[in-house]
């Protein structure tokens, strides 16, 4: 299934967290923690502003990025957890 974002919007595939401790120790379901990271897989066109014009996002496919845990959307495509979010709700891009 594909899925566009729209305006200044972009679809991130959460990175799945750790099922070890570096220490060796598996952790159960109940026990991991929610990155909040992920890879993005689509962006939109872009923030439109006050004058019409299309203003292209800073953020592009295949950027890792760090957002803020609790923004967004979480959305199910194929079985794979997603979020949908603003660019402004991004923190940072992995370089």
């Amino acid at each position: 299934m594909a899925v566009r974002p729209l305006g200044d919007k972009v679809l991130i595939k959460l990175i799945e967290a750790e099922e070890k401790t570096k220490g060796g120790i598996i952790l159960p379901d109940n026990a991991k923690e929610e990155k909040a990271e992920g890879k993005i897989i689509a962006v939109g066109k872009g923030k439109v502003n006050d004058d019409g014009k299309v203003i292209p996002l800073e953020v592009k496919k295949g950027d890792k990025v760090i957002f803020g845990k609790y923004s967004g959307d979480e959305i199910l495509i194929d079985g794979d957890k997603h979020k949908i979010l603003r660019e402004s709700e991004i923190l940072a891009v992995f370089e």
